[in-house]
C-alpha cells in the first residue's frame, strides 16, 4: 500500500505536467478573423470605368492578343540568351520575328505577386498583394513547433508566430477585387477572353478567373498541379525531389484547388498538361478566329513536380543527371507547344493582326538543383538578377521589325500597358499605372523606365540605370552593384559609393510612400547562403 502511495505521489505531478503540455500543444493559435475587403474607392472607380462607354478610337482594327507565360523558367535555361542546356528553337523564332529584351524584369521574384503585377500593370505592392496567398496556416502550437523544429524545411524558415488568418479570412485572399485586369479591358472592348493554365490569384467566389474578365478558363487555381496523373503510365517520367515542398506538391497536385477545371467544372484530365494547354489554345483560336480575342496562357512548366513525356526525355540521352534531364525535357516540351500555338496563328492567317508576348513569371528555382541561373546570381525568391531578370520577347508582324534587340530595362508591368494601347483602350484616372507601351518604346528606342523597384517585406531592391541596390530582409544589409560591368553581382560597391547607396535608398523610400501594407501575412522566409554573404527574403 505504501509503495502504491509513493508511485501515486510521483505520478500525479508528471500527469499534471503532461496534461499542461498537451493543453499547450493543442491550444488553438489565436486567429485573425478580419476579412480582407477591396479598397472601396478603387472598387467604385473600377465599376464606374467598366460600365462606362469606351470613347477611345474604335475605328481601327482590333488586334488579337496572346500572352505566353512560363513558370520558373530561368533566362539561361533557354538558347535565346545563349543557354547551352536546352535548345529552344520555337522561343528563339518567336523572338527573332520581333524583339528580344535583354533586360526584361518581373515585378516580383515569386509566382502570385508577379502575376498580380502582370495582370494589372501596377506594382502589386500598391494594392497589398505583396506575399503569396496562404492556403493554410498552423492551427495550434503542436503544428507550429513541429514545423519549426522537427521538419527539415531546407532553406525555408518559419517566421515568428503571429495571429494567423482564420479560414474565413484566408478565403478573402487573392487579387483584390478593386483591381482591373487586362482581360477586363479587353472584354470591355468586345473581345473574347480566355485563360488556359495556372491562375494562383485566389480560389474563392469573386476571385475566380471567370470573375476577373475571362470568359473561359481551363486549368487550375493552385500554385501547382500534376502534369499528368502519377500512375504506371510508361509514357510519363516522374522525378521526385527530396525537399519538403516536393512532397506537398506530389501529395496535393490534383486535390482541391490543384484539380483541373473547365470553367468551374472539375475535369479528370489524363493528358500531359503542357500539351493539353496547347490543344485548348488551338481550339479557342479556332472558335474565335473571326473576331478579336485575348488569350492568356500561363503554363506551369517547368515548375515542379518534375514530370515529362518520354518522347521529350529521350531528346537528352547524354544528360546523366536524371534531375536535369527531366527538367530540360520539360522545357523542350514547352518550346514545342509554343511553336504549335504560333503555327495555328499563322495557319489561320492571323499573324499580322496578333500581338504575341512571351515571358517567365520569375527566375529559375535553383532549390531544385536542376538550374543555377548562372551567370546570374541567386534565383526564384531573390532580388538578385537570377530571381527577377527573365526571358522576355514580343512579336507582332508589321508592327515590330524582326531581329530587334532592346537592351535597356523593361518590366512585366509593361505588358498591361502594351495591351491597353494595342486594343485602343482608355484607362481610369483613379489609380497609378506603372507600365509603358512596349511597341512605341521599342520602335522609337525610348527609355522605358528610369527606375525599377522590388519589395517583399523587409527585402527590397532598386535598379536605376546600371546601378542596383539590394537590401536583405532580417539583417537589413545593403549591397550595391554596377550591372554594366558586373551582371553576376560579384563585387559589392556599397562601401566605396555611400552617396549612391543613399541616393537609391531615398528613391526606394519615395516609391514606398505610394504603397500599402500587405493584405495578408507571410508564413515563411527563404535564406540564401552565398558563403560569405547571407540574404533573407519573405515569401
Amino acid at each position: 500500500m505504501a509503495r502504491f502511495k509513493k508511485i501515486k505521489k510521483i505520478g500525479l505531478p508528471i500527469l499534471i505536467v503532461l496534461l499542461i503540455a498537451a493543453i499547450f500543444l493543442f491550444w488553438p493559435i489565436n486567429t485573425d478573423r478580419t476579412l480582407i475587403k477591396a479598397d472601396a474607392k478603387l472598387a467604385e472607380g473600377k465599376a464606374a470605368f467598366l460600365s462606362k462607354k469606351d470613347t477611345s478610337n474604335t475605328s481601327e482594327k482590333k488586334p488579337n492578343i496572346i500572352i505566353l507565360l512560363a513558370d520558373d523558367l530561368g533566362k539561361y535555361d533557354i538558347s535565346l540568351y545563349g543557354g547551352k542546356s536546352t535548345p529552344t528553337p520555337q522561343i528563339d523564332a518567336l523572338a527573332a520575328s520581333g524583339v528580344t529584351f535583354t533586360e526584361g524584369y518581373v515585378s516580383s521574384s515569386i509566382c502570385s505577386p508577379s502575376r498580380a503585377g502582370l495582370l494589372t500593370g501596377r506594382y502589386q505592392e500598391r494594392f497589398g498583394h505583396e506575399f503569396q496567398p496562404g492556403d493554410r496556416y498552423p492551427k495550434n502550437n503542436l503544428e507550429y513547433y513541429a514545423f519549426k523544429y522537427l521538419i527539415n524545411t531546407d532553406s525555408w524558415r518559419l517566421n515568428p508566430k503571429i495571429e494567423y488568418p482564420s479560414d474565413a479570412s484566408i478565403a478573402t485572399q487573392g487579387l483584390p477585387q478593386s483591381e482591373i485586369t487586362f482581360a477586363d479591358l479587353a472584354k470591355r472592348k468586345g473581345y473574347s477572353t480566355a485563360i488556359i493554365g495556372k491562375w494562383h490569384l485566389g480560389h474563392n467566389k469573386g476571385f475566380f478567373p471567370l470573375d476577373r474578365g475571362f470568359d473561359y478558363h481551363y486549368g487550375f487555381y493552385q500554385a501547382f498541379s500534376l502534369f499528368a496523373p502519377e500512375d504506371d503510365n510508361p509514357d510519363i517520367i516522374n522525378h521526385h525531389h527530396k525537399d519538403f515542398t516536393d512532397k506537398v506538391i506530389w501529395g496535393n497536385g490534383r486535390v482541391g484547388i490543384g484539380q483541373i477545371r473547365r470553367d468551374t467544372t472539375i475535369i479528370k484530365e489524363k493528358a500531359y498538361l503542357t500539351e493539353k494547354f496547347a490543344e485548348e489554345a488551338e481550339a479557342f483560336i479556332d472558335k474565335n478566329k473571326t473576331k478579336p480575342f485575348l488569350l492568356y496562357i500561363p503554363f506551369n512548366a517547368p515548375h515542379t513536380p518534375f514530370q515529362v513525356r518520354k518522347k521529350y526525355y529521350d531528346r537528352f540521352p547524354n544528360v546523366k543527371d536524371e534531375n536535369k534531364r527531366v527538367y530540360f525535357a520539360m522545357i523542350s516540351a514547352l518550346d514545342d507547344v509554343i511553336g504549335r500555338i504560333r503555327a495555328k496563328v499563322k495557319k489561320e492567317g492571323l499573324e499580322e493582326n496578333t500581338l504575341i508576348i512571351f515571358a517567365s513569371d520569375n527566375g529559375g528555382a535553383n532549390y531544385t538543383f536542376a538550374t543555377t541561373n548562372a551567370p546570374l546570381k541567386g534565383g526564384k525568391f531573390s532580388h538578385f538578377e537570377g530571381g527577377i531578370n527573365v526571358p522576355f520577347a514580343l512579336s507582332w508582324k508589321g508592327k515590330i521589325k524582326p531581329n530587334t534587340v532592346y537592351k535597356t530595362p523593361v518590366s512585366s508591368l509593361d505588358i498591361f500597358s502594351t495591351i491597353a494601347t494595342a486594343i485602343h483602350s482608355d484607362l481610369p484616372k483613379d489609380r497609378v499605372y506603372d507600365g509603358v507601351d512596349l511597341i512605341s518604346t521599342v520602335n522609337n528606342n525610348k527609355e522605358a523606365h528610369k527606375n525599377l523597384y522590388w519589395r517583399s517585406g523587409d527585402a527590397k531592391a532598386i535598379r536605376s540605370g546600371d546601378w542596383k541596390l539590394i537590401i536583405s530582409g532580417k539583417t537589413y544589409e545593403k549591397w550595391l552593384y554596377n550591372l554594366a560591368s558586373d551582371k553576376s553581382e560579384k563585387t559589392d560597391l556599397a562601401q566605396k559609393n555611400p552617396s549612391k547607396v543613399k541616393e537609391l535608398q531615398t528613391a526606394l523610400q519615395n516609391w514606398e510612400k505610394g504603397l500599402v501594407k500587405p493584405l495578408w501575412p507571410n508564413l515563411m522566409h527563404y535564406e540564401f547562403d552565398f558563403g560569405t554573404q547571407k540574404y533573407f527574403v519573405d515569401l
